[in-house]
């Protein structure tokens, strides 16, 4: 079965295409020098033959006898021939028997059958062989064989030919090492994808040290993975948490028209029954609202509204709707503004981040107080920030206050329903900025925007990254 899956895997048929592809381009490249080597034989051997009857041929004819002698004996590998004639064709010297008939004399190189002296017809070689008659009326004839080429051009085809088997067989086990390592690789992720979704949510995909797709692949998964597990652990205990927080009003409202059937005896207690009634019923309502909004905000349906939007408009709207419960309270509010700063958003919702942060900051500053919104600006950043003296946020806490109805045991019995952070973080993440919560004593929440063009490009690429995430998921 894995010998089967090898085979048929991608890798190993790729590597075996390339292997076939490499074979073909050896094997024409072989032709091609097999080609150009007995070609390039063949004319130096017809350059020889060439030179030599020229040399010989303008010799005195007293000397050509023994030239071609001395010519014969130097040829120690017996593939030199020549031959001299009469204009009868009477053969005065050489080892050619006689004239051929197919030789032209015009000095051009043919290839023709020679019949040697003193050697049997049957072994009459085709050699390169050119003819010429002298002015005496003679007839030269010089020749060479050309079988030592052939010989030489087929030793180098084998050579080369030896030399594809090895360079086939390691391109074929080059291979099959890629195909079973990444055969390999898809088993362990098919492995550790069973068992996530088995249920183990803490189970990741192996990394590993190298910088390859599937590292990269697996970082990008468990990152999913890091995503999913919050949400999911997350939306485990939303279903409590609604139910608690929806508990206490509703059972107010039963309780108070419940006695208020039983006890009301003027249309005064009746009207103040209806009253605490209608209070709870809103404080519900409002909880119901509020996860609205949040799922309406972490589901990015509120891009149409963004343009460019004034940060310090903004901080000076939100101190003018808050400065007079500030004053109720005895806190001091105010406002500090570096400059004017232009961010790439939505109006309403940064208003609603900034307002649910000053909101907090005076719900939880003790009398006597003070709170401060400031808006700093530096390059392409702008720094809006919300600082109080109040008891602030521990350590422990800035994750868990994040969270929807999260609300520490010694806010308890403050009102609110616990999710005005969860939905400050929601807008910031939808802008792809940046919220950072400051150490306590004293609460200190800042939101870090970018602003100008670097703002419009990095919400842009940030919105394409979630879209890219949603269509994927879907």
């Amino acid at each position: 079965m894995y010998r089967a899956q090898l085979i048929r895997s991608s890798t190993f048929l790729w590597a075996l295409a390339v292997a076939a592809a490499f074979a073909l381009f050896v094997l024409a490249l072989f032709a091609f020098i097999y080609w150009k080597l007995d070609d390039y034989l063949v004319t130096r051997s017809d350059r020889m033959i060439t030179t030599q009857i020229h040399f010989i041929a303008d010799l005195p004819p007293a000397r050509r006898i023994g030239a071609i002698t001395d010519h014969l004996d130097q040829d120690s590998r017996g593939v030199q021939y020549a031959g001299l004639f009469d204009a009868a064709g009477t053969r005065l010297a050489g080892n050619i028997d006689h004239l051929p008939r197919a030789l032209g004399l015009d000095g051009a190189v043919q290839g023709v059958r020679l019949d040697l002296f003193d050697k049997p017809a049957a072994h009459s070689p085709v050699v390169r062989t050119v003819g010429r008659r002298l002015d005496s009326g003679d007839v030269l004839v010089m020749g060479r064989n050309v079988d030592e080429t052939r010989e030489i051009s087929s030793v180098v085809g084998q050579a080369l030919a030896l030399g594809l088997l090895p360079a086939f067989s390691l391109c074929l086990l080059a291979g099959v090492w890629l195909s079973a390592r990444a055969q390999r690789r898809v088993e362990e992720v098919n492995q550790r994808v069973q068992r996530i979704v088995a249920g183990e949510l803490r189970e990741r995909l192996r990394e590993g040290k190298t910088d390859d797709s599937f590292a990269r692949l697996a970082k990008i998964v468990n990152g999913m993975l890091d995503e999913m597990e919050t949400m999911i652990n997350a939306l485990a205990g939303v279903g409590n948490d609604i139910a608690h927080d929806l508990r206490t009003p509703l059972t107010r409202v039963r309780l108070a028209l419940e006695r208020g059937r039983t006890h009301a005896a003027t249309l005064e207690q009746l009207q103040e029954i209806a009253d605490k009634a209608i209070a709870g019923i809103d404080q519900s309502l409002a909880i119901v609202t509020a996860l609205l909004r949040l799922t309406e905000i972490e589901n990015n349906r509120r891009m149409s509204g963004f343009g460019d939007v004034a940060l310090d408009e903004i901080l000076r709207e939100v101190c003018d709707v808050y400065e007079p419960i500030a004053e109720d309270k005895h806190i001091v509010l105010g406002v500090v503004v570096d400059r004017n700063v232009q961010v790439w958003g939505d109006r309403d919702l940064l208003f609603e981040a900034v307002a649910n942060l000053v909101d907090n900051a005076v719900k939880f500053t003790p009398s006597g107080g003070r709170v401060e919104l400031a808006l700093e600006a530096e390059d392409d950043t702008a720094l809006v920030c919300v600082r109080d003296t109040g008891p602030g946020i521990s350590e422990q806490e800035r994750e868990a206050v994040l969270r929807r109805f999260y609300r520490s045991d010694k806010m308890r019995h403050t009102p609110g329903v616990g999710l005005g952070l969860s939905l400050v973080a929601a807008i910031v993440k939808l802008h792809g900025f940046r919220l950072i919560i400051g150490p306590a004593p004293g609460g200190r929440i800042e939101i870090l925007a970018w602003t100008g063009r670097a703002g419009n490009a990095a919400s842009r690429r940030f919105r394409t990254l979630q879209h890219a995430d949603a269509d994927q998921m879907g």
